[in-house]
């Protein structure tokens, strides 16, 4: 792997295949990875400082721009103006101008394109990002702890979950993205390279809309029923099971009356990392965005497995005893195991094959 990231054009056919497997711990090998195998990183070595520079500067542009908060806006316009007409005028020491506040700009304005209006209308959504970055893997001090590093990681994961809500309004924010958010965050921030972790949120925004970009539509409710929504997606696991194993599948839609809907919607939404131990969802993700196909097919699969690597016990349970067992998937099983079991079912049958 170590070799690979190092070379001056890199292929990313055989980084994927090395990735599946795969990465290391430490070294800051996995945060590489992922970023070139999400695009944020071009496969030749010499255009990586220009383009990481660029890429941090634009998430820098759209944080001013649209985090600010609006008194912040008009102190900075202020600031700007009474320098310009400072300078026009060579009289640096004379007094600030007022600022004049236009109507717009009132607080109490209830003007559409206020400024003021349009931020009071977030503030419910960086009350709910809080609350749930505070329930945020809670046994993780990464994440959890009241020190300076772990607050620091806390708002640098509001500030990404912030802007994807203001730049997507027609998605918004909805729970359960800051725990898609977190992997992404955890493996940059954690870099070895002390200016790739340093600018952490800006790499863990861009790769955050990547991932979100095959799946973003299972967050729409109002997509639900569409080709590209949940409910399509669960019916092609449930076609998946069916191809690769008809007897399991018969008795759990049928025998038990259970629906993916009743396990896998957790499981898909959130691309698994509330199934497994944190060390276990890298290792998934691994694979994930190694996959060709990308990452709604390889999710399908590993879904599909994780019902095949408990056949028997589904098979011998009823309809309660099968809920507890998918809604709590056992952690003892062998996960390396799991995934190729994965890796081994075709592409071909999920009938939903993503180009990259």
């Amino acid at each position: 792997m170590r070799l690979e990231i190092s070379r001056r054009e890199i292929n990313l056919e055989k980084l994927r295949r090395i990735a599946s497997t795969g990465i290391p711990d430490g070294g800051g090998l996995r945060a590489t990875a992922w970023k070139l195998l999400l695009g944020y990183l071009p496969s030749s070595h010499d255009l990586w400082e220009t383009q990481l520079e660029e890429n941090r500067q634009k998430y820098a542009d759209m944080k001013e721009e649209l985090l600010l908060n609006p008194s912040e806006h008009i102190w900075k316009e202020a600031k700007d103006l009474s320098s310009t007409q400072q300078h026009e005028d060579n009289d640096a020491d004379g007094p600030l101008r007022r600022h004049e506040i236009s109507v717009e700009d009132h607080p109490l304005s209830l003007d559409k394109e206020s400024l003021w209006r349009q931020y009071f209308q977030h503030t419910e959504i960086v009350d709910q990002i809080d609350r749930d970055l505070q329930r945020t893997h809670p046994d993780m001090p990464f994440f959890s702890a009241e020190t300076s590093f772990s607050r620091k990681n806390r708002e640098a994961m509001k500030n990404i979950l912030l802007l994807f809500a203001k730049s997507n309004p027609a998605i918004c924010y909805v729970q359960g993205m800051n725990e898609v958010l977190a992997p992404i965050y955890y493996v940059f921030r954690t870099d070895t390279d002390k200016q790739n972790a340093e600018n952490a949120e800006a790499d863990s925004f861009s790769c955050f809309v990547r991932i979100l970009g095959d799946s973003v539509d299972h967050f729409c409710q109002q997509l639900d029923n569409s080709s590209s929504g949940i409910l399509a997606t669960l019916s092609r696991l449930s076609d998946l099971l069916k191809v690769n194993d008809e007897q399991l599948w018969h008795h759990l839609e049928f025998t038990t009356k259970i629906k993916p809907q009743f396990y896998a919607f957790r499981w898909i939404t959130l691309l698994l990392t509330q199934e497994f131990k944190f060390e276990f969802i890298l290792r998934i993700w691994d694979t994930l965005l190694s996959n060709t196909f990308g990452v709604q097919d390889m999710l399908l699969r590993i879904c599909c497995a994780m019902l095949l690597c408990v056949k028997s016990r589904l098979l011998s349970g009823d309809f309660v005893a099968n809920i507890k067992l998918l809604q709590h998937y056992p952690d003892d099983i062998n996960l390396e195991y799991l995934l190729q079991v994965a890796q081994d079912i075709s592409p071909d049958t999920s009938s939903y094959i993503l180009s990259r």
